[in-house]
């Protein structure tokens, strides 16, 4: 297929997609809807996974499949390098932490002419199998293009996501091949006290979606010195139903008492644990906040720690409430997953 041949399949997908994703939700749609019955299965193969965050996980997908955001991704790249000559069999072991979270590699791979074999997380074994049945039934050229195996074998190359310790494995079982090996990634906000409610309402947004499971949720807060926490608190306020959330404030319940075990001071809304703490991971129900003295501090803070950070919400970076936004070229890691594919082919 060329490259326009393969856009107008990817978007015959997000138009099938969408249709899904309307049926839905409309009042009184017939429970024999496929799209029903997968989140259904996807939320009962993951606690973590609730129908709220399958739909929002596949709204932003059917976003990206419509036609002018192909194209104009596919733009920012010399056209010819799409031809390629022989299709590499591309290895993808996708993680498992929020919905379909690795369908951005299924989709670079497709687009760049390339067949994925894709490996699924054992917590999301379902939607993305799913989302290619959809695919064939309207674009069947693709036929062939996307492998579902519990082995990755007969490959041409790697793109696995993973924790810090499992990407020491990657490295190694993988070393033959060329590949992209993802680790543990946090997201930052910077605040500096004059930020508006709407600006603090939407950075709720960026902490809480998706439980914070997202290696682009915001983990930890950047705060100038003498920083008072009551606004920010009240703005979190929205989230208060994750208290109903079991897993969650089972999460929320251990860490409140392990620090007050350790004498560590923490605040907290019942919902949320703030923790002053250097480091950018944190566990679920739980941001770490960090003071900054001024500019010049913050800037070598943001430095020492730029390999680790995803990306940075607040100030001259993303806008407050867009870190679970990303486009297409919003590449995890900055590394640029469609040219290293397209290396491949014009190898």
């Amino acid at each position: 297929m060329k490259i326009n041949e393969r856009i107008e399949g990817l978007a015959m997908w997000g138009h099938a997609l969408s249709a899904l994703l309307d049926e839905y939700e409309t009042e009184g749609s017939d429970d024999g809807n496929p799209l029903r019955n997968i989140v259904q299965e996807a939320c009962r193969q993951n606690p973590w996974f609730t129908a709220g965050n399958c739909l929002r996980a596949l709204k932003a997908i059917a976003h990206w499949l419509e036609k002018d955001q192909l194209m104009r991704w596919a733009g920012k790249y010399d056209q010819l390098r799409f031809e390629a000559t022989v299709p590499k069999r591309v290895g993808l072991v996708m993680a498992g932490n929020i919905p379909a979270v690795g369908f951005h590699d299924l989709l670079s791979t497709l687009i760049s002419g390339n067949i994925a074999v894709v490996k699924c997380s054992s917590d999301d074994s379902v939607m993305i199998p799913f989302l290619t049945e959809v695919l064939l039934k309207v674009a069947p050229s693709f036929a062939g293009r996307i492998v579902i195996s519990k082995r990755l074998e007969d490959i041409d190359a790697v793109i696995a996501t993973g924790s810090n310790n499992t990407s020491r494995y990657f490295d190694y079982y993988f070393r033959r091949y060329p590949h992209i090996i993802r680790k543990n990634r946090n997201s930052v906000a910077i605040l500096r006290g004059d930020e508006s409610d709407a600006d603090l309402r939407n950075l709720a947004e960026d902490i809480f979606s998706y439980f914070g499971l997202g290696c682009r949720n915001v983990s930890k807060l950047y705060v100038p010195a003498g920083y008072v926490f009551d606004r920010f608190f009240r703005a979190m306020e929205p989230y208060g139903d994750l208290m109903q959330h079991n897993k969650y404030m089972n999460n929320l319940d251990y860490h409140s008492a392990l620090y007050l075990l350790n004498n560590e001071k923490f605040l907290t809304n019942n919902f949320l644990l703030l923790r002053e703490h250097p480091a950018l991971a944190t566990p679920v129900s739980v941001v770490h906040y960090e003071v900054y003295a001024n500019e010049e501090e913050l800037s070598a803070k943001l430095e020492a720690e730029r390999d680790a950070i995803q990306c940075i919400v607040g100030g001259d970076y993303l806008p407050f409430g867009t870190s679970q936004q990303p486009g297409l070229a919003d590449y995890a890691d900055g590394i640029d997953t469609v040219e290293f594919l397209m290396k491949l082919n014009n190898a």
